[in-house]
């Protein structure tokens, strides 16, 4: 059976996204920062679902609070003030520490019971300014938004309990040091040298009952908020293999948009060996939309840390992208490479993203080569490095075929051409080749 992405069936998700903009709606009508859905599990109270400002609050989903369901009924009874606009004032507000440390001033909530008139936790909503004229009145309207989420929370409650068994089983497999990582070596087509090894990771077949791949198991870190952590891990663990490299043999490791933005600069600055490795940047299409991330990606680069991009050539995306990163090493998959041998199309294709590679001052790596006439193909339209099953398999530790030397080289019959449009071998190494020497500073 082929493995897919578990992602939460399509009528929670719809239900989800409904959650979310009658929430907006509520703060919107109540003037006020931000609107939150609150469920009760244990004895806290944990954020499930914010529209609005939330950060300010600190709040967001997944966030807990220690407040058990006593306060539910102290709501129900008036023990606690329902709606105040002057939160720090109020004696019966609720509890005084979240008041303070969230910086609240005014509030409006209210309790929540499913369809089956079982208590489901609390819908309310925040603002840090004083509020001396909010009315009493304003609690029917809360309570009217409460009503319409009724029949919305046991999808909810499924959507909760999914994505907080996939939080704890992707906490259990970061605590106990993340995925298995295997190396693929990266090799130059012309001698079967390997110049530099991609770490891949290696996840269990299933997470919280579901079957994932690796695509999946990313997919669903992002769903709860986990995807940083768990790329930082991995490629902390990839990079121990440095020591048992070859020097001349260089590390690529994955990094999404928010990994760059936040954690890698970070991570490698220190990194002795960081002019041996190659960050490629995954998710390209969002590259383009996150700042961030582009002002990591000139951090690495200042570092003397190859940048590469992937999926060149399978859309508009990927050429935006390279327009904008300016990568030193442009990776096409195996859309493009697989039957490359019989295909003229895809031939023109990759012969094109070789010549922009040129253009740029980049080396082009084609992945996915599985046999020995797309990599002499791939070899004669003038890129050097490849990838694939041909080359090598993933390995616990590709140190193996790195430490032998090479791979089977290309061609066997008559010399290539030495005209670029009956596609000569490419000169070597260019300056931004996996194998070409040389380190920026560690700079701040």
């Amino acid at each position: 059976m082929t493995k897919m992405s578990f992602i939460a069936p399509s009528g929670i998700q719809e239900t989800d996204q409904k959650v979310k903009e009658l929430l907006s709606v509520l703060s919107s009508h109540m003037k006020m920062d931000m609107a939150g859905l609150s469920i009760w599990q244990d004895s806290s109270l944990v954020t499930q679902v914010v529209a609005g400002d939330g950060a300010s609050f600190g709040i967001s989903p997944g966030v807990t609070f220690g407040i058990d369901k006593s306060f539910f009924r102290d709501l129900q009874t008036g023990l606690v003030t329902a709606i105040t606009g002057e939160a720090r004032r109020d004696p019966r507000a609720a509890p005084r520490d979240v008041i303070r440390s969230s910086n609240i001033e005014s509030y409006a909530m209210t309790s929540l019971a499913d369809a089956e008139g079982k208590p489901y936790g609390i819908l309310y909503c925040l603002s840090h300014r004083t509020m001396p004229g909010l009315a009493q009145r304003e609690g029917r309207f809360l309570s009217l938004m409460a009503s319409f989420l009724k029949d919305y929370l046991l999808d909810l409650r499924k959507l909760w309990e999914l994505r907080s068994g996939i939080s704890r089983c992707i906490s259990d497999l970061i605590d106990s040091g993340g995925p298995r990582i295997v190396y693929q070596p990266v090799v130059r087509l012309t001698t079967g040298e390997t110049v530099a090894v991609e770490a891949l990771s290696r996840f269990p077949p299933s997470c919280f009952g579901h079957a994932l791949d690796t695509e999946g198991w990313f997919a669903e870190a992002r769903t709860v908020n986990l995807h940083v952590d768990l790329e930082t891990l991995i490629a902390q663990q990839a990079i121990k293999a440095f020591s048992s490299l070859p020097p001349t043999v260089k590390i690529a490791i994955n990094a999404s948009p928010d990994t760059v933005s936040e954690r890698l600069p970070q991570l490698v600055c220190d990194l002795p060996e960081r002019d041996r490795l190659i960050i490629e940047l995954t998710e390209h299409e969002r590259w383009t939309e996150t700042p961030a991330a582009l002002r990591g990606v000139e951090r690495l680069r200042s570092r003397g840390i190859r940048i590469a991009v992937d999926d060149a050539g399978t859309g508009y995306s990927g050429l935006e992208q390279l327009i904008q990163l300016r990568p030193h090493l442009i990776k096409i998959d195996h859309a493009l490479t697989g039957g490359i041998d019989r295909d003229p199309v895809r031939c023109a294709l990759a012969m094109g993203i070789a010549r922009l590679a040129d253009a740029i001052n980049a080396s082009v790596i084609a992945e996915g080569i599985e046999t020995p006439q797309e990599r002499d193909t791939i070899a004669m339209i003038g890129i050097t490095f490849g990838q694939g099953y041909l080359l090598g398999k993933p390995d616990s530790l590709a140190v193996r075929s790195a430490l032998r030397g090479t791979a089977p080289a290309t061609h066997h019959g008559p010399a290539p051409s030495t005209t670029r449009s009956e596609c000569p071998l490419r000169p070597q190494p260019t300056p931004g080749s996996p194998d070409a020497p040389g380190s920026a500073p560690c700079s701040t």
